[in-house]
């Protein structure tokens, strides 16, 4: 049996019964590393070695009773923003290319004390900025659905590992929607958690408060595994939660019969491709049969979200990117006038997207635009958060789509900068509000590519979208590993 078939949480139960050895996992998934990456790209850096002596140290610890948690023994991928201490961490960057951290971010910890193996660092959008991992110095990631295609992004190398069987699971992190993207055009799940869930520590910054890490995996129970072990309170981080422990494993063994769940229509007007809008209407009536309360309802501020989002991002990624200088750390270009030393720096070592978003975020906040754009765009948000918070008066959770479209083909969105953005359009909201939310697949289209649905839920309200979720993905018993092998099947069925 092929063991990178099997879902993370089954594999830890394969190793702790002594069915398969922690090296065994490993080598099998370093082989299908080997195997497929050179075909998808979804890795800057593999950690063979380390990941094959870890290997034998897990093993040890689950003998021992050190590692008791579901995904002991577990391969699993991390974004290459999120810093790995004695590994290079680079932001798929130049100007970090060679970058080592000193120290690892919290969530590399939490993995580590739980007895999951790290397997490697995942490609993704340059600085996290952009929706289709095509930004990267370190080339385009290729969508395992079909390699003509986008994976999604940021943490599209990330998605692309998961579906294509090169991890088990992936750490991404998530400004607005670079979780959820990905994985609904991968066909995996991806969560985006409460702002201040999982703490930030380590986590390379492009927008402070919006930014948030979080698990893809293969099905709702893998995402909830992981993300229990991520989360939790970090007082190196000044922003996260008190809440020292959570238990969204639980979330799964109950039912949604009474809940309430909220479409908003401003999600499917013009612009939603038709098979997107019946896949999720779909579930929508899954979710009825299931025993929930389905409605529509009017959510006024969705136009807005987009442009709200990229004015508030881009400033704050203009703040967090001047660090990189050619002085403390990163590239440094030859030239000894420290201002040309700083223009030449930047200009070689950051790409088209961070050049353009850093341009950007730095006109809002300049002298005379503060209140035109950014201020603007803060009271935006704050209109934003307070429509979620009369939606959630009436709605447990809300459901809409992920994504507009399908994967789009490579090189499509890069020409057309402003519909890349627009990709976002169900997502960013989200962020601005700092909600948990939920990307899961729900079907696929016309050319045989997945399609995702998104589960909104209130601060704090992980375990209800995980509830919804996985009581979904019960009755819908959707593969991404089964539907990439036989995908001409399911062609034919639609």
């Amino acid at each position: 049996m092929d063991l990178t078939n099997l879902a993370a949480i089954e594999l830890g139960r394969w190793i702790k019964k002594g069915e398969v050895s922690v090296r065994e996992a490993v080598a099998a998934q370093l082989a299908a590393i080997k195997e497929k990456d050179k075909i998808y790209h979804c890795y800057i850096t593999v950690l063979e070695e380390e990941a094959l002596v870890r290997a034998d140290e897990v093993q040890e610890g689950i003998r021992s009773g050190k590692y008791t948690s579901p995904i002991a023994g577990v391969p699993i991928a991390v974004k290459d923003n999120i810093c790995t201490r004695g590994v290079r961490t680079t932001c798929a960057s130049k100007i970090l290319e060679n970058f080592v951290p000193p120290y690892s971010a919290a969530v590399v910890e939490k993995l580590w004390q739980a007895g999951a193996v790290l397997i490697g660092k995942a490609n993704m959008d340059e600085f996290a900025m952009g929706s289709t991992t095509e930004t990267s110095y370190f080339g385009a990631t290729k969508n395992p659905w079909d390699i003509s295609r986008i994976p999604g992004g940021s943490s599209g190398g990330a998605a692309a590992a998961v579906a294509a069987g090169e991890a088990y699971a992936a750490i991404g992190s998530d400004t607005g929607g670079s979780v959820r993207q990905p994985s609904a055009h991968c066909g995996v799940t991806g969560i985006k958690p409460t702002y201040g869930v999982v703490s930030r520590y380590g986590l390379i910054a492009y927008a402070s408060s919006l930014d948030q890490i979080g698990p893809i995996a293969r099905n709702v129970s893998d995402c909830a595994a992981v993300l229990e072990v991520i989360s939790g309170n970090d007082n190196r981080d000044s922003t996260s939660a008190p809440q020292r422990q959570y238990h969204y494993q639980e979330a799964i063994k109950n039912g949604i019969k009474g809940m309430k769940i909220g479409i908003p229509a401003d999600y499917f007007s013009d612009g939603l491709d038709k098979n997107v809008r019946d896949s999720v209407l779909f579930a929508a009536q899954l979710l009825r049969e299931k025993g929930a309360v389905v409605e529509e309802f009017k959510q006024k501020t969705a136009e807005y979200a987009i442009p709200a989002y990229y004015v508030i991002a881009c400033a704050e990624a203009s703040s967090n990117l001047s660090r990189y200088d050619g002085v403390k750390y990163g590239y440094r270009a030859p030239e000894k006038d420290l201002g040309e030393l700083y223009k030449r720096t930047r200009s070689e070592g950051f790409g088209e997207e961070a050049k353009r978003r850093i341009m950007v975020g730095t006109f809002v906040l300049s002298s005379g635009y503060y209140e035109a754009y950014y201020n603007k765009a803060l009271k935006v948000r704050a209109v934003i958060k307070k429509e979620f918070e009369n939606a959630f008066s009436n709605y447990d959770i809300l459901l809409g789509p992920t994504a507009p479209t399908t994967a789009p083909k490579l090189g499509e969105s890069l020409q057309d900068p402003l519909k890349m953005y627009l990709g976002d359009i169900y997502t960013v909201a989200v962020n601005l509000a700092g909600l948990p939310a939920i990307s899961v697949p729900c079907g696929l289209d016309q050319n045989g590519l997945p399609i995702g649905m998104q589960l909104i839920g209130r601060p704090f309200g992980e375990s209800d979208i995980i509830r919804a979720a996985y009581n979904f993905e019960q009755a819908y018993r959707f593969s991404a590993r089964y539907n990439i092998q036989n995908k001409k099947e399911h062609i034919e069925n639609i």
